[in-house]
């Protein structure tokens, strides 16, 4: 059986002028368990911390410069507009997957995998990096946001998984409803399923976002070692340029955990229920890895420190 896992930048520039202006596993600290694990599963997910290799170097993140000043509204003065505050840097770097069908799905996985069936996705940006702690921390800085963790009384939120030397590090801890705030800060959304899984996949619709053959050195899994998360770009992008799409840590989606057309599996957790997360974290096996691989949590509890996102518009 397979488990279920439980359980920035679009801000305001204020512009004065003169005469006017314009404004997945269930973890060990919190979340309720839709399914668990064998046992036999459960016992390997979290093995002994033994010294191991390095990480392969990530891929700096980029530079981010303020978004330029709007132009000033013809009914203000024409004198020149004061300098505008400094926006917080976040890391805000997106790659275009292109309009057209893909085929989703997979009819030799588990039941709530198939069939396979063609999606045809209009054109979609998606962040090329997962979203990290210092990205998360402005934005809780800039907006007093406070995570569903820490308003739940859980015994770890978000702040208790950010380490010293981890600002690069994807952001844990976060539910999807914290997701679904620090992407509309930016203007942003979270990606639905069906344009997660074209981004995953890549340009030639394959099985892992590298190919169709297993290749530990892809991804961050439980085969790198590291039993934690890595820096974001530590591994090789995919064909659309996507870092992390599998591994590191699993990433909710913008949809409910429901059947694909056509597959006539009941399962009582489909429904408004639980979301769809995607992409497998740090300690999961190759068959969690696949591009197609479903899990689901719920938006309001599900908090743990394999589990993150990125955003999309």
């Amino acid at each position: 059986m397979k488990r279920v896992v439980l359980t920035m930048l679009v801000i305001s520039l204020l512009i004065a002028a003169c005469g006017g202006g314009s404004g997945p596993a269930t973890d060990q600290g919190n979340g309720d368990a839709v399914r668990t694990l064998p046992a036999a599963t459960q016992a390997s997910i979290r093995p002994t911390n033994t010294p191991v290799a390095a990480p392969p170097t990530p891929t700096p993140l980029p530079t981010n410069t303020a978004a330029p000043t709007r132009e000033a509204d013809e009914a203000t003065s024409e004198e020149a507009l004061e300098t505008p505050t400094p926006l917080p840097e976040v890391t805000d770097v997106m790659n275009e997957i292109p309009a057209g069908p893909f085929v989703m799905g997979t009819d030799a996985g588990v039941p709530d995998e198939g069939p396979k069936h063609e999606v045809d996705v209009p054109a979609f940006q998606i962040d090329r990096f997962e979203v990290t702690n210092k990205d998360f921390e402005t934005f809780v800085t800039v907006t007093g946001y406070t995570s569903d963790a820490e308003k739940n009384g859980a015994k770890r939120s978000w702040k208790d998984e950010y380490g010293e030397g981890e600002d690069s590090h994807p952001v844990v801890r976060v539910t999807f409803n914290d997701a679904a705030a620090y992407c509309e800060w930016l203007g942003k959304r979270l990606p639905t399923e069906a344009e997660w899984e074209k981004a995953a996949r890549g340009p030639e619709n394959t099985k892992y976002p590298w190919g169709d053959e297993w290749d530990a050195t892809q991804a961050n899994g439980k085969d790198s070692g590291l039993r934690g998360t890595a820096t974001v770009g530590s591994y090789p992008a995919n064909g659309y340029g996507l870092h992390d799409i599998a591994g590191n840590v699993w990433e909710w989606t913008a949809d409910w955990y429901e059947a694909y057309p056509e597959n006539i599996v009941q399962d009582d957790f489909y429904g408004e229920q639980f979301r769809v997360v995607r992409g497998g974290g740090w300690f999961e096996e190759d068959t969690m890895l696949v591009s197609y691989n479903r899990n689901a949590a719920d938006p309001n509890k599900t908090a743990n420190d394999d589990l993150g996102f990125r955003c999309a518009k």
